[in-house]
């Protein structure tokens, strides 16, 4: 029995990490699930968003590998079977994801969207830029991509605040921890990104109440996930100019409906959840790493727990 792949995503190029993946990995058979010729030869998994209930087909699973760094949608399932879970650790990720965050900021921070609706009205709008060290940048969450995001920003000049559930110390970067510091560090956030993992305690954390302790007229920015914010309250704080500006990689229903009130707001800018995504490139040496790490009785790297959300 020849060993199997199985690659579900309804994002990402089967053919592409087949291609990089099957020379690394010749003696697996790497397949969709339409083409799964024996579900018990079925030894691997390489998967972002499968549905309920994929995993019960695969009785002879030994690895799963996760298609990105989230794995909120792993969370409460009852169909994940007692293997490894692993995660993409890719710093080619984490580059991407930091040129987003950093040109949002920057957006941001030197008022470009007020230029934007200055030039559909054909006026000549000044405003004097603001230097990197007055604009106060509050990242929440500093996990591996916060971190790294955090980091491109300092260099930058800003002044950049980070927030984490357990203490973390990161040069240049003032960091606080724990729940009881939440509320005062988004009210030192001129520019608030947020990058935490969606997890059962974090789900709803940003609320109208904690919205409301964010300085008037701020910038908000989400990279994470939509159901980390209450996005009623967001497009309200929006509509009320409590949050100035805003920029939207993430919603908590996606695609965002066509009828949702963030579409039509000139205060707002939508991308389509794309801030960071898995690199086949960079990526596929680390998957046959860890099914080689695997076959040879090691302990897998980047190993994940779902019920703890990363």
């Amino acid at each position: 029995m020849i060993p199997t792949l199985v690659f579900y995503s309804q994002v990402d190029s089967f053919d592409d990490w087949k291609a990089l993946l099957a020379p690394r990995l010749p003696e697996l058979r790497i397949c969709r699930p339409e083409e799964v010729e024996d579900p018990d030869s079925v030894h691997y998994v390489l998967a972002w968003k499968p549905p309920q209930g994929f995993f019960v087909q695969y009785p002879n699973l030994k690895l799963l590998v996760n298609l990105g760094a989230g794995v909120d949608s792993l969370v409460n399932r009852d169909d994940l079977p007692a293997v490894p879970i692993t995660r993409i650790s890719d710093p080619d990720m984490s580059r991407m994801m930091a040129s987003y965050v950093l040109f949002a900021v920057l957006r941001h921070a030197r008022d470009i969207p007020a230029f934007e609706r200055a030039q559909r009205e054909r006026r000549w709008h000044y405003l004097h830029p603001r230097l990197p060290e007055s604009v106060r940048v509050g990242i929440l969450g500093l996990g591996e991509l916060g971190t790294f995001a955090a980091k491109e920003l300092s260099r930058q000049g800003f002044d950049v605040r980070g927030w984490s559930r357990s203490p973390r110390q990161l040069e240049n970067v003032t960091c606080v921890y724990g729940m009881e510091s939440l509320n005062e560090f988004l009210a030192s956030s001129d520019i608030l990104v947020v990058m935490l993992p969606l997890t059962a305690q974090t789900r709803g954390l940003l609320n109208a109440d904690r919205l409301a302790h964010l300085p008037r007229g701020c910038s908000f920015v989400n990279v994470a996930r939509g159901a980390l914010v209450d996005q009623q309250a967001l497009t309200s704080a929006l509509a009320s100019g409590q949050i100035g500006e805003a920029t939207l990689d993430v919603f908590d229903r996606e695609p965002l409906p066509p009828e949702d009130p963030l579409w039509a707001m000139e205060n707002v800018l939508i991308t389509p959840h794309l801030a960071s995504v898995a690199i086949p490139a960079s990526a596929a040496q680390q998957i046959a790493d860890n099914i080689q790490r695997l076959d040879r009785g090691e302990p897998v790297l980047h190993q994940v727990d779902p019920a703890r959300g990363y």
